[in-house]
């Protein structure tokens, strides 16, 4: 269930919009309300929230100032900002801070509705672009985006490894099946691609952990096994030496945040 908090020191402007949405949402939403930028940012400190709808004038804390504070989170809410007047500075001002709609009283319940919907969908699109980073190892991304400009007999290792990442494979499995000397390969593996084979072999078996945790439910221990782990106690010690967390942590981070698993 999204939550949507309504921001205006005005009591008729207020319940309006909680009204307009709360038959709109017909219970699908949880729809709060607070009577000032103070207000706002005291239930903000305890709660999570979606979208915020907020005047622009309020005493004390405006709504820009309020829009502004909430960039300091660490998922702040997408925004639709509510005014009496089409004021220019503001509007620019709050295109600054990612504001979806600026619209102006008395409000249109259409457009209200109009509004909320795409604000809704703008934030579930920034979940899942957030997602998508988390599952994204950006170090090993900066690799394969250059493969192109590697040599044939690095590309054919990594292609190789990519084949037979749920084996315990080596760097001297590699060097054998490109007939090299495992030390000129070594070598040549870091000056191309700017890691090391072990990291990077390392990287792409937890990247591939990753995207296993993220969508499917097998357990722990079984995704170490196919990632080319022979312990489990191993694979979670490495991951979460490159993650932070271990496996089970990240898989309830991801689905927390929304990810379905299949």
């Amino acid at each position: 269930m999204k939550t949507i908090l309504v921001v205006d020191d005005e009591p008729r402007t207020r319940e309006g919009v909680r009204k307009v949405l709360e038959a709109w949402s017909a219970g699908r939403h949880r729809i709060e309300t607070a009577a000032s930028g103070v207000e706002a940012l005291n239930w903000l400190a305890e709660h999570e929230v979606n979208l915020l709808i907020t005047d622009i004038r309020m005493p004390e804390i405006g709504g820009l100032d309020l829009v502004e504070k909430l960039q300091q989170l660490a998922h702040p809410p997408v925004v639709i900002i509510l005014s009496g007047y089409p004021e220019f500075d503001y509007a620019q001002r709050a295109l600054k801070f990612g504001v979806i709609e600026y619209l102006l009283k008395p409000l249109d319940k259409t457009k209200l509705v109009q509004s909320v919907e795409l604000a809704l969908k703008r934030e579930e699109d920034i979940q899942r672009i957030e997602q998508m980073e988390k599952l994204v190892d950006t170090k090993l991304m900066e690799t394969v985006g250059q493969d192109r400009k590697y040599g044939t007999q690095v590309q054919e290792a990594i292609q190789y490894l990519e084949e037979h990442l749920h084996e315990p494979i080596t760097m001297r499995d590699i060097a054998d099946y490109l007939f090299m000397n495992a030390s000129y390969f070594s070598v040549l593996f870091k000056e191309q691609t700017g890691l090391t084979f072990s990291e990077y072999l390392t990287r792409r078996r937890v990247q591939r952990a990753k995207e296993m945790l993220a969508t499917t439910r097998l357990a722990v221990g079984e995704i170490a096994e196919q990632v080319g782990y022979q312990t489990a106690k191993y694979f979670v010690k490495v991951f979460r030496s490159l993650e932070g967390v271990s496996p089970g942590q990240y898989r309830k981070n991801v689905t927390d945040s929304g990810e379905t698993i299949q």
